[in-house]
């Protein structure tokens, strides 16, 4: 009810067209009811039966009918515009997990940016987002600013959005996929062009990171750095979300929590608690301040 995106404001119009012209429709049936049963209590002709017959129960939907579809059809292209890669000033690669989020931005000059469980993007420019998925399928949806499009197994869908008002917007996964499908969510962020430059080239350098931490020392300890990836330490894990800069993102556990330090030392003790049917282990055995200075440090990469 709320646009931010060029293909929400389509979807919102055509959302109050068809609202419109059913309530016409039903003002309609209405009248004639009250008609009926309240001032026209006599019989009628068989051939005046037949006109309203032929006319309130075969033309008049028809016409409406056509005219809400013939419409419909005309915006349809509005609401799923041709992701060209010539017209995109940003293209962002999604591939979606049980139940996370992987997030690759790709530059012009070919570097690339990898983040996980949250989405930004630049206010007025279209983005191309190259939808896959790594198991099953799942369903890329931001709601204020587009349609959904599905993310399926062995094949890359594209989609394209364009954000025109600067937010916070929440993103979902719309396709069943497993137990914490409906905890598969995401913040989706339009940011003015230069921050979301300046937020780029801040993504490209590994985070700050005390290399004498206890939490860091702990990390690799557990073998974290299997699953999971730092940049700048020996952690380069593909089988979880990357956390170089996972102190720097919104939530935690792809939208399940707010990101701070509390909620980081929940989530590494027993994450199927939070999110059931999570594939990452438990570490119920680590005590509070071990857990404590692993979601220090990690907290800490911004």
């Amino acid at each position: 009810m709320d646009p931010a995106g060029e293909e929400a404001e389509s979807v919102a119009t055509l959302f109050w067209v068809m609202t419109a012209g059913g309530f016409v429709i039903w003002a309609f049936v209405v009248a004639i009811s009250q008609y009926a049963a309240r001032w026209k209590r006599g019989t009628i002709s068989e051939k005046a039966a037949g006109q309203v017959i032929l006319w309130g129960g075969a033309v008049f939907p028809v016409v409406v009918l056509t005219a809400l579809l013939a419409y419909a059809l005309w915006l349809m292209p509005f609401l799923r515009p041709f992701a060209d890669t010539g017209q995109a000033s940003t293209r962002v690669e999604v591939v979606g997990h049980q139940f996370w989020w992987q997030v690759i931005y790709h530059r012009a000059d070919g570097s690339r940016i990898v983040s996980a469980n949250e989405i930004r993007m630049p206010v007025g420019e279209r983005v191309e987002f190259s939808l896959a998925s790594a198991d099953m399928i799942h369903s890329f949806w931001i709601p204020a600013l587009g349609g959904k499009m599905d993310l399926i197994p062995g094949r890359t869908n594209r989609l394209s959005l364009l954000a025109n008002k600067p937010g916070t917007y929440r993103g979902q996964c719309a396709e069943f996929c497993g137990t914490s499908h409906a905890l598969m969510a995401f913040p989706a962020v339009a940011m003015e062009p230069a921050e979301f430059e300046d937020w780029l080239d801040r993504r490209r350098a590994p985070a700050p990171s005390d290399v004498a931490s206890a939490g860091q020392a702990i990390f690799m300890r557990e073998k974290c750095g299997d699953c999971h990836s730092i940049s700048g330490t020996e952690a380069q894990g593909a089988k979880g979300p990357d956390l170089t800069h996972v102190g720097s993102r919104l939530t935690l556990g792809a939208g399940r929590l707010e990101n701070n330090e509390t909620n980081m030392a929940r989530f590494i003790a027993n994450p199927v608690s939070i999110k059931p049917g999570s594939h990452m282990p438990g570490y119920p055995g680590l005590s509070e301040e071990d857990l404590s200075a692993v979601a220090k440090w990690l907290k800490g990469l911004q």
